[in-house]
């Protein structure tokens, strides 16, 4: 006999628990299993203060924003709303069913008042991250390094030459009615003129650095890059991710512009990080060729870390002269030979604080028969080699070991923790403009990232036995 739904929805009250409500194996159960926040007012203490009215609980707004990157509710307006009608995430958050919900305005407040000057969010993170070191899930022998392009939460039209974006955002300030990131933009200028190189200020030497093809209008911070060959520029800034090749568990973050210098300088500080902060020092890291320069390499070695990382090197030529490598180096005289048996000598000279210029005599260079294949727009061979080119010459000898491969293997490990966080997080575009916002959002997601995978592996449940 076919049954009716008998409606009961008039009840004044009902005997049930928001526990009870709240199946056992949902997620939220596993992450509030593995997360502990109850350090986390005594670090915020100063920064609220001890007369007024009550604030909101800096764990619950931690608690909702971790609600939100887990489970790909990126808009602040969307999780409040969320969580106001979902019963599992009203438990995890500490709320009962009554219990008002926060307004979306209070994440932007805590954000800019609090939690940005505690530095709180990349605290959580590191807590997590400790977290996975105490379930063994790090093996910290071996580590893989990357960066991601991520889209800015900007209108791609709306931008100027970057030779013109004095005169257009010059109105604003004057004003006062500049944005936010607008005001970011010219403090890291400001910081930049003041001697540092973070952010592509000007490099040292000197040399004045050219305008960028395109700034925008909304968030200057932000590059304009193409992310693949003839493919459409774009307003961009990088995720990256150091993260442990045992199992991929993400050991630090960091949101940056994005071009190459910064990738390598963010990825050595990163690895100074963790071994001051969790004291890991891998005896490898895995990286592609944009990180094979000789600066980085010498700096990882200089940490005592085998870079497993392809060289970077655009000595090859293409026109059919003698590329570098066709000249054969003497460690112990310090010369190049050319090949037609000529030396190349340096003065010693270092140009531009990285590189020596070896020369040929122009004696052996003019009646030399192999002129024509060798420098035959010029009186003299010249051969450049950076100041740590052995640091190189010893990573390309490691391009045949068994470990190396392995590590290359490896490497793909951080293309798909990218992955999941793009497709399955959708951090395929910023939501939160400046470059602080980025390295917010960048935190909170390797934060979920981590939370998803200790709750996997801790709660996982018990295998089931079979009958005899």
């Amino acid at each position: 006999m076919m049954g009716r739904q008998r409606g009961d929805q008039d009840r004044l009250f009902y005997d049930v628990s928001l526990d009870g409500l709240v199946p056992a194996d949902h997620l939220v159960r596993r992450i509030d299993a593995v997360l502990d926040l109850g350090w986390l007012r005594g670090e915020l203490a100063p920064y609220y203060s001890h007369t007024g009215r009550p604030s909101i609980g800096p764990e619950l707004m931690i608690r909702m924003l971790i609600v939100g990157y887990v489970f790909a509710i990126r808009a602040e307006r969307q999780l409040c709303s969320e969580v106001q009608v979902n019963m599992a995430y009203r438990w995890f958050c500490g709320l009962g069913l009554e219990d008002a919900i926060p307004n979306h305005s209070a994440f932007s407040r805590v954000r800019h008042e609090r939690f940005r000057g505690a530095d709180i969010l990349r605290r959580v993170f590191e807590a997590v991250v400790e977290a996975c070191l105490a379930a063994d899930l790090v093996g910290g022998d071996a580590f893989s390094v990357d960066a991601s392009l991520i889209r800015a939460d900007v209108n791609q039209v709306r931008r100027v030459p970057g030779s013109e974006l004095g005169e257009a955002l010059a109105g604003p300030l004057e004003t006062g009615r500049a944005s936010r990131a607008v005001r970011e933009y010219f403090d890291v200028l400001d910081q930049d003129s003041a001697g540092g190189s973070r952010g592509g200020g000007p490099p040292t030497g000197g040399k004045r650095k050219k305008p960028p093809k395109a700034v925008s209008l909304t968030d200057p911070l932000a590059t304009w890059v193409a992310p693949r060959a003839r493919a459409r520029p774009l307003f961009t800034y990088d995720a990256n991710y150091l993260i442990d090749n045992k199992l991929g568990v993400i050991v630090d973050a960091e949101g940056t512009r994005s071009n190459r210098i910064e990738e390598n300088r963010v990825a050595v500080a990163m690895v100074a990080r963790v071994k001051e902060r969790f004291d890991l020092k891998p005896k490898r890291l895995a990286a592609d060729t944009a990180y094979g320069s000789a600066k980085t390499l010498k700096a990882l070695m200089d940490h005592g870390i085998e870079p497993h990382i392809p060289v970077w090197d655009k000595s090859k030529r293409t026109d059919g002269t003698y590329s570098r490598a066709d000249f054969r180096y003497d460690t112990d005289r310090d010369v190049y030979t050319c090949p037609g048996g000529k030396l190349l000598q340096t003065t010693g000279k270092v140009h531009d604080g990285k590189t020596l210029i070896y020369r040929a005599s122009t004696r052996d260079c003019g009646p030399c028969p192999l002129k024509e294949r060798c420098c035959p727009s010029a009186p003299q061979r010249k051969v450049p080699r950076d100041v740590n080119e052995s640091v190189r010459d010893y990573v390309r000898a490691l391009a045949d070991t068994p470990a190396f491969k392995r590590s290359r293997d490896e490497r793909k490990k951080v293309e798909m923790v990218f992955a999941h966080m793009k497709r399955i997080l959708k951090l395929d575009r910023f939501r939160l403009r400046g470059l602080s916002g980025v390295r917010d959002e960048v935190l909170l997601t390797a934060t979920a990232q981590n939370l998803r995978k200790l709750a996997r592996y801790v709660c996982r449940p018990p295998p089931t036995l079979k009958a005899a």
